[in-house]
C-alpha cells in the first residue's frame, strides 16, 4: 500500500456540493491499495502513520506523533499514487488494486482507524472529490509497505 501523508492545519473533502469530511489539525492520508496488498499491508501502514513522529514538541522538533497530539486523521481514496508514468506521457495504473479490492481495503484501513483513533474522517471512495487543505510546514511524507 502507499500513501502520501500531509500534516495540515485544517483538511476537507467535497463531492459536488457535498461537505463529506473534515478535520482541524492532523494528517490528510492519500490512500492507494496496490496489487497484491492485503490487511497485513493496511495493519503496517496504518501504525507506521499514528505513531509517526511528525508534529512538533514545545521546542518546535518534530517529536510527537498524531497520537500524542490527538490531531484529527482523514483518509482519501487515490488510486492515482499507483501511476507508472515511465513509458510515456499517459500514465498507466495497472499496479493499482482492482476497484473492489481496492475498496475492500480502504474500508478495512478507516475501520481499524476509527477503532484506534478519533476524529477519523474520509473522502468517498471512487467519487470524483475537491480536497481542500492547509498543508502544515510544509510537511509531505510518502510511505510505503510492500507484501511481504
Amino acid at each position: 500500500m502507499k500513501a502520501v501523508l500531509q500534516r495540515v492545519r485544517e483538511a476537507r473533502v467535497v463531492v459536488g456540493a457535498e461537505l463529506v469530511g473534515e478535520i482541524g489539525p492532523g494528517l490528510l492520508v492519500l490512500l492507494c491499495a496496490e496489487r497484491g496488498d492485503a490487511e497485513a499491508q493496511a495493519d503496517k501502514l496504518l501504525a507506521k502513520i499514528l505513531k509517526l513522529r511528525i508534529f512538533s514538541d514545545a521546542a518546535g522538533k518534530m517529536n510527537l506523533s498524531l497520537q500524542d497530539v490527538a490531531g484529527g486523521l482523514l483518509v482519501v481514496s487515490q488510486f492515482t499514487l499507483a501511476a507508472d508514468a515511465s513509458g510515456g506521457n499517459r500514465p498507466s495504473f495497472t499496479s493499482a488494486a482492482l476497484p473492489e479490492d481496492g475498496r475492500r481495503l480502504y474500508d478495512y484501513f478507516v475501520a481499524q482507524a476509527r477503532l484506534v483513533h478519533q476524529p477519523v474522517q474520509t473522502g468517498r471512495f471512487a467519487a470524483d472529490m475537491q480536497v481542500h487543505l492547509v498543508n502544515d510546514g510544509p510537511v509531505t511524507i510518502p510511505l510505503q509497505i510492500q507484501p511481504a
